[in-house]
């Protein structure tokens, strides 16, 4: 009974405990996340990052409280504090009705754009629970909040005893700031990685219904091969057994509209190496060599060496549509460097996939430059999302990825990737930032559309001179233009012309951008967005893999036909 009194206690105070600074702010940032990004977000998920961002807007509100009283503004501000707490307690509830009514218009503006169909019966009115979701989001949160200043006021007591006041202030401040360098800087976060590797390890270790160990002798994990079968892991065993089976291949040569392909009984097996994590990722790749040696891959017309996303995953469209491109001739070298799911690697493990990108390749790289020039493989590179941060890990600039590989093709880069930011930076004037044009695009382009679209790389005028690098991006994808920079600075990409499938209503916000940003990060490649927008790349590898090198003879009809058939294809996983 006592803790019952208690808590109604507090409950009857806590809305007086809320600063009017803060409270306002808290309103604004709750209303301003309403406002559209890039992927519909639908009352749910809307609802919790309206909470979070009222908690972000309340923190934010705090500091500017804090500021007014450090320098005596408190008392000036008396008279006007009372009619300003009214004014917010009117205008909040017009607000939130007002921001929720726009917001599902919003929505709905947002799906039309990705050509996503309309929200209709429950969809098209559940936003009315987006304000009580967000209270339960932003309640929680703020309390914790709060608990901690208390800790620290109470810490700040405790040291007051045997130090003045003022230092004991500063103590309790330099105790927090070292327990968020601590979370910050890896101290903290690399013990939680570790943990979370070893129980995803679990995962790793599973088997799915249906996956059985291949029989070919051109597949890691096979009775012939030096890998494993259970070393595999999880995403390898998937990568091995699927793809292309000669007979699709074969049907897909002899329906190409140029009729140039390659006869039936010419289309080969292709070959799929992979080898398993270990710790030392150098011994890692080393037994990707080993197993390229092993199953021929030197004999293939292309080789391509692919760093995989987080728990070790290659997107099935990739390497389905490189084998459909070449008719099977060909090799594709990938491993595993961690147990983590993608978005995990994503957020706190940056380290890892530039490594394991550098050392695969690097291996590779070393053994096919002792084959004669003309009795090797043509070698090509490619990764998507965090594979592609990884793969471009192994190159200084574009002109190092020419003069070590036959072509490249980077698809859904993260923007925090080194040489896609120095090559984004350095674009032409005037071209912007979701499509850039780099040096005419003598070497470098950007897939940002369909075939014959604005996007479509192969119509600038000027000569793409071989080995070509390709960037592959959507304008509504998430993934590469989530930034913390956001936080604080507007993106070139919201100052410029919106790209295809953005709407135009959006509008940058300091904080609440990002936040929004970051929600878009976790959603873009959901499985509700369609091909070609977001972070769903399926269509474009056709298009880029063929700009990279495409049979002798091959039109654009026949790239439109390899696109239909990955289209149509079933994704396994």
């Amino acid at each position: 009974m006592a803790l019952a009194r208690r808590v109604r206690a507090w409950a009857r105070a806590y809305p007086a405990r809320l600063g009017t600074a803060a409270s306002a702010v808290a309103l604004v940032f709750a209303c301003v996340s309403l406002t559209p990004t890039l992927i519909p977000r639908g009352w749910a998920v809307q609802g919790a990052l309206t909470g979070l961002a009222a908690v972000s807007g309340y923190g934010v509100g705090a500091v500017l409280g804090w500021l007014v009283r450090s320098f005596d503004l408190r008392d000036r501000l008396a008279p006007v504090r009372r009619p300003v707490r009214r004014v917010v307690a009117v205008v909040a509830p017009v607000a939130v009705v007002v921001s929720v009514v726009l917001g599902a218009r919003w929505d709905q503006d947002v799906r039309a754009a990705l050509t996503m169909p309309a929200s209709s019966g429950w969809g098209s009115w559940a936003y009315v629970l987006v304000p009580p979701v967000a209270v339960v989001v932003a309640v929680p949160v703020l309390a914790f909040a709060r608990w901690l200043r208390g800790v620290s006021r109470r810490l700040a007591r405790l040291v007051g005893r045997v130090v003045p006041a003022s230092i004991a202030r500063a103590v309790s401040v330099l105790v927090v700031a070292v327990l968020a360098w601590g979370a910050f800087s890896g101290v903290i976060w690399d013990g939680v990685l570790s943990a979370l590797n070893a129980s995803f390890a679990a995962v790793n270790a599973s088997y799915d219904e249906g996956v059985d160990r291949p029989t070919a002798a051109e597949r890691s994990g096979s009775p012939d091969s030096l890998e494993s079968w259970d070393h595999l892991g999880r995403e390898g065993r998937r990568f091995v057994t699927g793809g292309p089976t000669t007979a699709e291949l074969a049907d897909l040569e002899a329906a190409l509209p140029s009729g140039t392909g390659v006869p039936a009984a010419e289309v080969r097996q292709p070959i799929r190496v992979y080898a398993g994590q270990e710790d030392d990722v150098e011994a890692t790749a080393a037994r990707v060599v080993a197993e390229l040696d092993r199953t021929h891959a030197w004999d293939r017309d292309y080789l391509l060496v692919v760093t995989t996303t987080g728990s070790g995953w290659v997107d099935w469209s990739m390497a389905d549509t490189f084998e459909l491109l070449h008719g099977g001739d060909t090799a594709i070298a990938t491993m595993q460097y961690s147990n983590l799911p993608s978005w995990l690697s994503f957020i706190g493990d940056r380290e890892h996939p530039a490594h394991a990108g550098l050392a695969l390749f690097d291996a590779v790289y070393a053994r096919w430059s002792q084959l004669p020039a003309d009795h090797r493989p043509k070698l090509e590179v490619s990764g998507i999302s965090l594979g592609s941060f990884g793969m471009q890990a192994a190159f200084s600039s574009p002109h190092d990825v020419a003069s070590r590989t036959d072509g490249a093709l980077f698809v859904g880069t993260p923007s925090f990737t080194p040489m896609w930011s120095t090559v984004t930076d350095d674009r032409d004037a005037g071209t912007p930032e979701v499509a850039p044009v780099v040096d005419g695009g003598a070497q470098v382009r950007f897939l940002t559309g369909p075939p014959g679209s604005t996007g479509d790389p192969l119509l600038l005028p000027a000569t793409w001179r071989q080995p070509r690098v390709v960037y592959a991006q959507h304008p509504s994808d998430g993934v590469t233009w989530w930034s913390p920079e956001t936080i604080w600075d507007p993106p070139d990409w919201l100052s410029e012309p919106r790209g295809r499938g953005v709407v135009a209503a959006i509008r940058w916000f300091p904080v609440v951008t990002f936040e929004q940003l970051t929600v878009d990060l976790f959603f873009a490649a959901g499985a509700d967005v369609p091909m070609g927008y977001g972070h769903h790349f399926e269509l474009e590898y056709a298009q880029g893999f063929a700009a990279l090198g495409a049979p002798e003879g091959w039109t654009a009809e026949d790239t439109a036909a390899l696109q239909h058939v990955v289209e149509q294809r079933e994704p396994r996983f």
